[in-house]
């Protein structure tokens, strides 16, 4: 249950230099906010701060140089507005998420979606760390996930169909930035031990002769930015957004059970024991497979 506390120690009120004002961040699962909750922001931000907004890196709004005792006043009327403060210590911070597959022709699943669910189960929870958690459409990782304490990155796997013959006309192997694919013996050839199963190729044939199999969440632990940034290391892979909901809810748990207060997650995984975590989630999700090494994935012919 979450601790009754004042307003001034809420985690998305922080102290400015001037230690007389405040910054007062909101809460946005996936940056989203409407053009009537953005009016009401503006105008709040005229009526509390200095008239000014700052839109962060975690896709969230904050409302600069409010007086100590006018906060309870914005808190209240923030949540009129439906933009309440926000989380920014050692808790489950704002969700983030890139656009998804309702706006992105790159994305693989429904970003927005997930961090929509995720946000609602687990927002502002205390954590001995602060857990972000971040989520990509796909590979391209415009949120930076594997950059994060908890990253999530739609994936498919290209194959192509034995109906019809490749015609080798080449589109795949042009739009192919990780140059997975050669056109051998007049048919394309995948080398999946570059590919980064983004699908864009099943986009690029005109002829729909590669198909997405394997539509999944590639589910990364322990990530970073900071002053000594550092990649996430890969947990699994599972099939649908309620598996991928319940592994997250899964690594928070952990998290909160067993990290130590005043160090990053990434620099206690191996004290925690995340590879004996892994093998444990891993028999709780029908259809989830451990990634130990990406380089390690069995190869296939589109």
């Amino acid at each position: 249950m979450q601790r009754d506390i004042g307003i001034h120690m809420k985690g998305g009120v922080i102290t400015e230099r001037d230690s007389e004002f405040c910054t007062v961040r909101l809460r946005a699962p996936a940056g989203i906010f409407t053009a009537d909750q953005l009016r009401g922001i503006a105008a709040l931000a005229k009526k509390y701060g200095n008239g000014e907004v700052h839109g962060t890196t975690r896709q969230t709004l904050e409302i600069p140089h409010v007086k100590g005792d006018q906060l309870k006043k914005l808190a209240a009327a923030l949540e009129k507005n439906k933009t309440p403060v926000g989380s920014e210590k050692d808790e489950v911070v704002n969700i983030i998420a890139c656009p998804g597959n309702t706006r992105c022709k790159f994305a693989n699943i429904d970003s927005v979606s997930l961090a929509a669910k995720i946000d609602t189960k687990l927002f502002g929870k205390e954590m001995p760390v602060k857990m972000r958690i971040a989520i990509a459409g796909c590979p391209n990782a415009c949120t930076s996930p594997m950059l994060n304490e908890i990253g999530i990155i739609g994936r498919v796997r290209p194959v192509r169909t034995t109906e019809r013959m490749c015609t080798g006309c080449g589109n795949c192997v042009y739009y192919c930035k990780e140059d997975a694919i050669k056109i051998r013996n007049g048919i394309s050839v995948l080398d999946e031990s570059k590919c980064v199963q983004c699908g864009v190729c099943v986009q690029s044939c005109h002829y729909d002769l590669i198909r997405p199999e394997h539509r999944h969440f590639l589910i990364t632990v322990g990530g970073r930015r900071g002053r000594h940034p550092k990649i996430g290391r890969s947990l699994l892979t599972v099939e649908t957004e309620e598996q991928a909901m319940f592994v997250v809810e899964k690594i928070v748990d952990w998290v909160y059970r067993r990290a130590w207060s005043g160090r990053l997650l990434s620099e206690q995984l191996d004290d925690i024991h995340f590879d004996k975590f892994r093998e444990e989630i891993v028999k709780k999700v029908p259809e989830a497979q451990p990634v130990v090494d990406e380089g390690s994935q069995p190869k296939m012919e589109v």
